[in-house]
């Protein structure tokens, strides 16, 4: 069993990996700092792998690459301590020279946390998302997770990724 056996996927890693992607968003957070440690040998993960910046998130992950799939944690909206790090924890510096630190913010938040969690709850509960709920549903749950109408809605995964 080679390459030529492996079925086709749009994403190699799947979205909800549960440690992995609660621990990325809330690693500024008690328990999830110490769990975050202790998946990276005691110590925090590389300062350009950690959660440092709400606009580079959502370009890794919507971006033309697709490389990264994660899924929001329920503080987006409705916990804005998970984006300050009111713990100082030493989160190291980029291969830019960046110091890591609280979350950047996108512009439209005006560098506050809260206003970021007050606009996200709004758009949550928007009647645009209302109205999208049952395709989520669909694609995370139901009838688009697997199979051809997987492959139609673009919603293939890395089949080790699949139980």
């Amino acid at each position: 069993a080679g390459i030529d056996s492996m079925p086709p996927f749009m994403y190699g890693s799947h979205y909800s990996t549960a440690a992995g992607v609660v621990c990325y968003f809330l690693l500024r957070l008690h328990p999830f700092s110490q769990l975050h440690r202790q998946l990276q040998s005691g110590h925090f993960d590389v300062a350009d792998r950690l959660f440092a910046s709400i606009p580079r998130t959502w370009e890794m992950n919507t971006g033309p690459s697709a490389a990264e799939v994660k899924e929001l944690t329920p503080e987006f909206y409705c916990n804005p301590a998970f984006l300050r790090n009111t713990n100082n924890y030493k989160l190291g510096v980029t291969q830019d020279g960046e110091r890591v630190d609280d979350v950047i913010l996108p512009p439209w938040a005006n560098g506050s946390p809260e206003k970021f969690v007050e606009v996200m709850r709004l758009a949550l509960e928007s009647d645009i998302c209302s109205d999208m709920l049952p395709d989520w549903i669909d694609l995370v749950f139901g009838r688009k997770q697997q199979g051809p109408e997987a492959i139609a809605a673009d919603n293939v995964f890395f089949y080790l990724t699949y139980y």
